[in-house]
């Protein structure tokens, strides 16, 4: 559960993959110590900052200008990969597209998943059947936002080890069956400068993205590095902003590791609110489960608070599936 944090924590993560491939890496001194620092963040914020990641600042960067420059593109030219149920929710959608808790999101965005072959899961996988719809200009977009999504799902699977360390369990706690074959959700996205540069002037319609929290177990968020728009609340209810801190990625913990955990750690609600007089590009990678990963607490977890489960069992391709058609059907 959720402190009352003021601030969010920067972590060095290098320790951690330097040893990650190594089935003992719990035992060294200087990756127990980012484990604690893991622990730490996971249980009182449910956000923090990692540096240290080993991805280049030079890809981070590039990676959100071809976002923008897509963004710039005729209104009309950005429809050529317009999202639609028949498109599996893949591809790009307008500024008010997106659905959060019934209220229209002041952003635009391409949403690309990991590609699921047709029939790979039953009718549990049909509506997210096909391919990613990658732009034709800029002609290098699809080339280099594959290459970023590979970096970001190795990063995430090494984290993770570190966190089921945290948990107490052993580093390969959410590989298998559970997510050795991860899921992923990428976002790129695009926030309109404010109307208003005054944030209590903002009228609720103007919300970049409403209070959420994500659906899968981390999320690595690659923002703007002179805006600060996202913002995280704490236990009081206040909402504590999370600047922009260049060369690292903001992370979050997700839906399911909040049941995996019985709630050791909670997934934390987040919203965004542009009230800079510019434009706002942000990257979104979603770490998750196998698709078909039926999700319901860890035996070892469930010891450490009380002895019972406190979450029902949650098939991972059922929640995803039901999230996107609220958000975008």
């Amino acid at each position: 559960m959720a402190t009352d944090f003021k601030s969010i924590p920067i972590i060095d993560i290098a320790p951690l993959l330097a040893k990650s491939d190594d089935p003992k890496m719990g035992q060294d001194p200087d990756v127990a110590q980012v484990v604690r620092q893991l622990d730490r963040a996971c249980k009182e914020a449910g956000f923090f900052y990692v540096k240290g990641h080993g991805i280049p600042k030079t890809l981070l960067k590039q990676v959100k200008n071809l976002t923008r420059k897509f963004f710039e593109l005729p209104y009309e030219e950005k429809l050529n990969i317009k999202m639609s149920a028949d498109s599996g929710f893949r591809g790009y959608q307008r500024i008010g597209e997106n659905i959060t808790k019934g209220v229209p999101d002041m952003h635009e965005a391409i949403d690309c998943y990991k590609e699921l072959k047709p029939g790979m899961y039953g009718d549990l996988g049909k509506p997210m059947e096909g391919p990613n719809q990658w732009p034709d200009n800029p002609p290098e977009f699809k080339v280099l936002m594959e290459e970023y999504i590979s970096l970001c799902t190795g990063l995430s699977k090494k984290i993770m080890r570190g966190i089921a360390l945290a948990l107490g369990g052993s580093p390969y706690e959410f590989e298998g069956d559970r997510a050795g074959d991860a899921f992923w959700v990428m976002r790129l996205i695009g926030y309109p400068a404010a109307r208003s540069t005054n944030a209590s002037d903002i009228p609720k319609n103007d919300v970049g993205c409403g209070a959420h929290t994500d659906y899968g177990l981390l999320t690595l968020v690659n923002q703007d590095d002179d805006i600060t728009a996202l913002q995280v609340r704490n236990h009081s209810g206040e909402w504590i902003s999370a600047p922009p801190v260049p060369g690292t990625f903001v992370c979050n913990i997700g839906d399911m590791l909040k049941i995996y955990s019985n709630g050791l750690y909670d997934s934390t609600l987040h919203q965004v609110i542009n009230s800079a007089p510019k434009y706002r590009v942000c990257v979104a990678y979603f770490y998750e489960t196998n698709f078909d990963t039926a999700v319901e607490p860890l035996d070892f977890c469930v010891e450490k608070t009380g002895g019972a489960k406190k979450f029902e069992r949650a098939l991972y391709g059922e929640h995803l599936v039901n999230k996107v058609q609220t958000n975008f059907g």
